[in-house]
């Protein structure tokens, strides 16, 4: 709980003498004393020791405002609210003028939704100050709420004796006749504007767009042809006039200046974009001929644009009619030969790029954009994740790299994340492993639940048989993540066989076979599933899941021993029998050789 300064500044400079008339100077003292302490322990935090204090200040003046608002304080921040409630309301009996006071328990009601006891509070806020211009603007909304537009108006008009009349206050008196039904009110205020501004184009398109509206077109028509005789250019009034023909269907003259109006360079993009639009929206609920609307595109497109807007109209209605890709981007070509640094339009283009597996395209868009955009993290993205599709890792890793250096506050977590997981895959094929571990450490810093990265970290930390308990917790987070990912859950199994759980290790493994996509190639898998239904000695199904293993193509130096023994060993227990092999296959010539001699 925090005392405002304001409230501080208040009960310390003018709130003690309010109470302290009736008081002898001994029992003043006295009260100023608890009183103020009490405020001094409450701004230093102790708020146990200020209640204390303003309690017993309490009894020493029970006549005394100040104190019954800062016991409110408390209560509330206590939500006992109820007493919070009766202490302000005893603080404003006694002190009916403070608008401090009032405007607390006016806000009090609109914390608790109490609608009618807040308009009485702010009504009697505004009447204690009729220039709290504030509590009227509270009031009209409490007012709108209520549905009460007479209400309103009343509120509105109070505004313009104390503001004085403006174009605000008479919009919103508008507004309101116009949730009334009260047309004619409406059309009053907007009228009385124009009369008050007639230098002011403005207003009388304001007012030619509102009869539009109500089907008073022929009276609209006298406003718009007014301000294009004295401003034949006026954007404003030209689209005001579009909207007239077309609520007159007179669809040639809306077509001629829909036109004028998308090749002007003085029409704000804003206004292009509704332009397009409103056409395309037409050009459907009449049956959605698109050879129309892409000559339309091109008409516009025939004079320079001040910007891109329309050129990405163009494109995104392209692809929403599903258009040939290659259609598309040529557009989006088009756009970046203007706007090379439209960061936004060229990442569109590479992702379309990349379903086609252009890498090498991908990798010629990307240079430039690193010139043009170089903190943008995407470009690095793609670059290196275009080299790694075309195994040129050491140029992957150098993109990457070049990526990691842009890196800031701002920068997308899921982007960072992927950069330090594929850098860590390919510090792991270049034996790099401390440097992989380090750079999936970052990738999981900023995105702790990159299943991918989890999965591979934790799988070769299996490899290397260390931290096998921080490897299970990580592949257990990404088979939770997705639990019919085969890949994750073979990573889990295996994990498992490598601390010698092998009933466990079948489970997860069973599950893995289960969840097999045919498409991929299951080698690894298949070789998993052989060892680990060896070490829970089933062996025909294990024989059967290494020849399996084999004939994918798995790469693995214990494959060929486990099939001709029929049984697991690994690569550890491998390598040392290979050692002994060797080591007795050299020496066994030795000895021939000695034999010989004598």
């Amino acid at each position: 709980m925090k005392t405002p300064v304001r409230f501080l500044l208040l009960t310390l400079s003018a709130g003690i003498a309010l109470g302290s008339v009736a008081m002898d100077k001994n029992t003043r003292q006295r009260y100023d004393y608890f009183y103020l302490e009490g405020a001094r322990q409450q701004a230093a935090g102790n708020y146990t020791a200020a209640y204390d204090l303003l309690r017993y200040a309490q009894r020493i003046n029970p006549q005394a405002p100040e104190t019954y608002f800062a016991l409110a304080t408390f209560d509330a921040a206590l939500q006992r609210d109820s007493l919070a409630l009766k202490d302000l309301k005893h603080a404003i009996a006694l002190d009916p003028n403070n608008a401090y006071y009032l405007e607390q328990l006016a806000e009090w009601y609109v914390k608790n939704n109490d609608l009618d006891r807040s308009i009485d509070a702010f009504e009697a806020l505004w009447q204690h100050s009729h220039d709290n211009t504030d509590a009227l603007h509270v009031l009209l909304q409490l007012y709108q709420q209520k549905k009460d537009f007479k209400k309103m108006i009343n509120v509105i008009d109070r505004m313009e004796t104390e503001e004085g009349l403006s174009e605000r206050l008479t919009l919103m008196k508008m507004q309101v006749y116009e949730m009334m039904g009260d047309k004619k009110a409406a059309y009053r205020a907007l009228a009385s504007l124009a009369k008050q501004h007639p230098n002011d184009y403005s207003y009388q398109l304001m007012l030619g767009n509102w009869l539009v509206q109500h089907g008073r077109t022929k009276e609209a028509y006298h406003y718009f042809a007014g301000v294009l005789k004295d401003y034949p250019n006026n954007t404003s009034a030209l689209s005001s006039m579009y909207d007239y023909y077309q609520a007159v269907h007179e669809e040639d003259k809306a077509d001629a200046l829909l036109m004028q109006l998308m090749k002007s360079k003085d029409t704000p993009s804003t206004t292009k974009s509704l332009l397009v639009r409103s056409y395309v929206q037409r050009n459907e609920q009449a049956g959605g001929d698109s050879t129309k609307v892409l000559k339309f595109f091109d008409d516009v497109l025939s004079v320079p644009q001040a910007d891109q807007t329309v050129y990405a109209m163009k494109a995104a209605y392209m692809s929403i009619k599903k258009m040939p890709e290659d259609s598309v981007n040529a557009v989006y070509r088009q756009i970046l030969d203007l706007w090379p640094d439209d960061a936004a339009t060229r990442v569109s283009l590479l992702q379309s790029l990349w379903r086609e597996k252009k890498y090498d395209e991908v990798i010629e868009m990307c240079k430039p954009a690193k010139e043009y955009n170089p903190d943008e993290m995407a470009f690095y993205y793609f670059s290196g994740l275009a080299y790694y599709q075309k195994n040129e890792e050491d140029s992957a890793l150098e993109a990457f790299r070049q990526g990691v250096t842009q890196i800031n506050d701002q920068s997308n977590p899921d982007i960072v994340s992927d950069f330090y997981a594929i850098m860590g895959d390919i510090l792991v094929k270049k034996g790099l492993r401390k440097e992989a571990y380090a750079a999936y450490d970052s990738c999981l810093q900023w995105k702790d639940d990159n299943t991918a990265a989890l999965n591979n970290y934790a799988y070769y930390l299996s490899e290397d048989s260390s931290d096998l308990k921080r490897a299970e917790q990580m592949s257990y987070k990404s088979i939770k993540a997705e639990p019919n990912n085969a890949t994750f859950l073979d990573t889990y199994a295996w994990i498992l066989f490598m601390q010698h759980r092998y009933p466990e290790a079948k489970r997860y493994i069973d599950l893995a076979r289960e969840n097999i996509d045919s498409t991929e190639n299951n080698a690894t898998i298949f070789e998993h599933i052989g060892d680990i239904y060896a070490m829970n000695h089933i062996d025909s199904t294990a024989l059967k899941y290494w020849q399996l293993a084999k004939d994918s193509g798995v790469v693995s130096s214990t494959i060929d021993y486990k099939i001709k023994n029929r049984k697991y060993i690994s690569p550890t227990d491998y390598k040392k029998l290979c050692v002994r092999a060797t080591v007795k296959s050299i020496r066994k010539p030795q000895g021939q050789l000695r034999r010989r001699r004598h």
